[in-house]
C-alpha cells in the first residue's frame, strides 16, 4: 500500500506539472505571435506569416495581441549595394587610419619644434632647395627658347634665299622644340611642388598652433592650485 500511494502521488505531481506547462504555453503564445506588414507590388500587405517572396523585403513587425510595432527590418541589400557598402567601409577605415597617423605626426611636430620659427626654418631648407631648382629650370627653358629661335631664323633665312631647308637643320629644330616642351613640363611640375610646399607649410603652422594651444591648455589644467595663504598669527 505505501508503494502504491507513492506511485499515485508521483503521477498526480506529473499531471500537475504538465498542466502548468500547457497553461504557460497557452498564455505565452498569443503575446509572442507577430503580424508582418510589407509592400508588394506597390500595395501594403499584412499577414501572420512571412512568405518566401517577402523575406528580403523591408517590413514592420507588430505584436498580434497589442497591435504595437515591435520592430522594423530593412530590405536585403543587392549585390551592388553590398559591394558599395564594403567599399565605403574600407574607405572609412583607411581615412580613420590616415587621421590617426596625421595626429601622431602632429604630436611629433609639436615635440620636435619649440616655436613656430623653428618649424619655419625646417621648411625653409626645403623651400630654398626648390627655389634653386626652379631658378635653374627657368634658365634652362630660356636658353632652349633662344636656341630654338636661332634655328628658326636660320631656316627662315634659307627659305628667303629660295633654298631648301636641310634635313639636318629641320631635325635640329624638331629636337630642340621637343626638348623645350619637355623642360617646360618639368618646370610646371616643379612650380606645382613649390606651391604645394607653401600650402603644406600653412597647414602645418595651423595644426602646430592648434596642438600647441591644446597642449598648453592641458598643462594649465593639470597645474596644482596654489595653496591658500596662512593667516598671520
Amino acid at each position: 500500500m505505501p508503494h502504491q500511494r507513492h506511485i499515485l502521488s508521483a503521477a498526480i505531481t506529473a499531471m500537475l506539472m504538465a498542466g502548468t506547462a500547457i497553461a504557460a504555453t497557452q498564455t505565452a503564445t498569443p503575446s509572442q505571435k507577430k503580424i508582418y506588414c510589407w509592400d508588394e507590388g506597390g500595395r501594403r500587405v499584412c499577414g501572420d506569416a512571412l512568405p518566401a517572396s517577402a523575406v528580403d523585403s523591408a517590413r514592420t513587425e507588430f505584436n498580434a495581441k497589442s497591435g504595437l510595432a515591435t520592430g522594423h527590418v530593412e530590405r536585403a541589400l543587392t549585390d551592388e549595394e553590398r559591394s558599395a557598402a564594403a567599399i565605403a567601409a574600407e574607405d572609412a577605415r583607411r581615412q580613420a587610419e590616415a587621421d590617426a597617423m596625421q595626429k601622431r605626426r602632429d604630436l611629433a611636430m609639436v615635440e620636435s619644434y619649440m616655436t613656430e620659427d623653428d618649424l619655419r626654418r625646417a621648411y625653409g631648407e626645403r623651400t630654398a632647395l626648390l627655389d634653386e631648382t626652379l631658378k635653374a629650370s627657368r634658365l634652362g627653358v630660356a636658353n632652349l627658347r633662344l636656341s630654338l629661335l636661332s634655328l628658326l631664323r636660320q631656316a627662315g633665312d634659307v627659305e628667303l634665299a629660295d633654298a631648301p631647308v636641310t634635313k639636318r637643320l629641320s631635325n635640329s629644330i624638331q629636337r630642340q622644340h621637343a626638348e623645350l616642351l619637355r623642360q617646360k613640363q618639368i618646370l610646371l611640375a616643379q612650380e606645382e611642388d613649390r606651391a604645394e610646399l607653401e600650402r603644406e607649410l600653412g597647414d602645418s603652422l595651423n595644426r602646430y598652433r592648434d596642438m600647441r594651444k591644446s597642449s598648453d591648455g592641458a598643462s594649465a589644467g593639470a597645474a596644482p592650485a596654489a595653496s591658500p595663504a596662512k593667516p598671520a598669527g
